[in-house]
Order: C-alpha cells, then structure tokens, then sequence
C-alpha cells in the first residue's frame, strides 16, 4: 500500500462508498503480514514509497512466490532482485505475467503502470560488458521506481575516448551511476565532469589483486573528484534507491 491508495480508501470510506468494515479488511494487513518464513512488510509503500523488494539470492522460488503472492494480493507492482534464471522460470509459471530481465537478474510484476515520479533522468554508466549485470539491475530498479532511465555502457578508462564523445549524454542527466570493476577509476574520471551527484557502484569484476571488488571499492572511496559517493560491491539496486530519492527532491 502507498500514500496515494490509502488516500484512496480514507475518501472511499468518508464518502460513504466503502463501509468500516470493509476500510478494516483493507487495512488488517498493516504493518505486516506472517506468510510463513516472511513478515511481508505493507507498510514499507508508506513510508518509503515503493513496496518491499524481494531479494532473490538464497531463497527458494516457493519462498518467493509466496511473498509475491501476498503482495500481488495488495495490487503492488513487485521487484525481485538476485534471482537466478531457473527460479525465474519456476516463479513465472505461477505469474506468468511477470517479467525476466535476464541481464538484470531481476523479475518484475506491474499490475499496474508505474507511476512517473522523477524530475529528470538518471543515467547508468558502466565501464565494461563484465559490469553489465549490475548496470543493469539498477537500470531495472530505477524504471520501477518511476524514473525516466538512460544507460550508456563500456565506456571505460581504458578507451576514455568513448566517454568523452558522449558528455552531451552526461550533461543531460539529473544523477548519474557509474559502474566499474578492476581499478574502479570511472567514477572519478565522470565526477570531474559533471556537477550532479554522482554514484558509484564497485563491481567484483577483475584480475586476482581486485579481491572481489574491494580494489574498486577503495579506489572510489579515495576519489579525487568532490562529490562521488560509494554504495556497497555490485549493489546496483542500492544505488537505484538513492539516485531514486535524489531525483524526487
């Protein structure tokens, strides 16, 4: 449930067009609700905007269904995030309305269209094909969230030529995610020339020595370039989230 839905049943029931006992069924499931193995939360539309997001990594696809189902039963558009392609197809035959986004590793659900909440756009950037994946399951959670969202991928340090024949692309969005592996240099090199706020998202993507992303991680912390913030190795949805909010002020 969201701001606006419950607004919805607060006139319902001022009106006269819903009873208090059907505004009290509507309502019996806030905050949460026991499915189980899963304290679904309702009330996280309310106060965060966007209902809880499923994070797919360990859980079994009757797990996810399950939580799915409680939600779909709500009418809220539902995000599933880690989700490996087997479990997908497992969850899509008792939704086969939802949707895989294999390169995103992400299942997505809209009983209803989403709703357009940002004031720009937020663009996704990602220095090689290896960092794909992450690049785009922020690209998915961005667009579910209600933002207009770009991409512009392997643009790397290593050819930074492709980067630099596109600042027309940079200058024209509201935030911008820049995702990176290896030495994770990207985001400095694009700090350095925009002046929005600028995201970067490590990625475990390199040669031994980038221990699983914390080469990369390090590099953006130590960030020459004012105003680059970090989020936590391949966290693209987290870094969706915070671009999301920035582009709703």
């Amino acid at each position: 449930m969201d701001p606006r839905e419950l607004k919805t049943i607060l006139r319902s029931f001022k009106d006269g067009a819903l009873s208090e006992d059907e505004m009290l069924e509507r309502l019996r499931h806030l905050p949460y609700e026991d499915v189980g193995d899963a304290l679904v939360d309702h009330h996280r539309g309310l106060r965060q905007g966007f209902p809880e997001v499923i994070f797919g990594a360990g859980k079994s696809a009757g797990q996810v269904e399950r939580i799915m189902a409680s939600l779909a039963a709500k009418g809220n558009n539902i995000l599933v995030t880690r989700l490996d392609e087997a479990k997908a197809l497992a969850v899509k035959e008792a939704f086969p309305a939802a949707v895989w986004h294999a390169d995103a590793r992400c299942l997505t659900l809209e009983p209803r269209p989403v709703e357009k909440r940002g004031l720009g756009t937020v663009l996704v950037i990602s220095a090689g094909t290896s960092d794909l994946p992450v690049a785009a399951e922020a690209l998915v959670t961005l667009r579910m969230l209600g933002n207009e969202a770009s991409h512009l991928y392997d643009v790397g340090v290593a050819g930074i030529h492709r980067l630099l024949s596109r600042r027309d692309v940079l200058f024209s969005a509201r935030v911008l995610i820049v995702v990176a592996g290896m030495e994770g240099a990207l985001p400095s090199v694009v700090g350095g020339l925009v002046d929005r706020p600028v995201i970067a998202v490590p990625t475990s993507v390199g040669y031994g020595a980038s221990f699983g992303g914390i080469a990369a991680l390090l590099g953006m912390l130590n960030s020459c370039a004012a105003g680059v913030t970090v989020v936590n190795i391949d966290n693209g949805f987290g870094a969706a989230v915070a671009a999301s909010t920035i582009n709703r002020e």
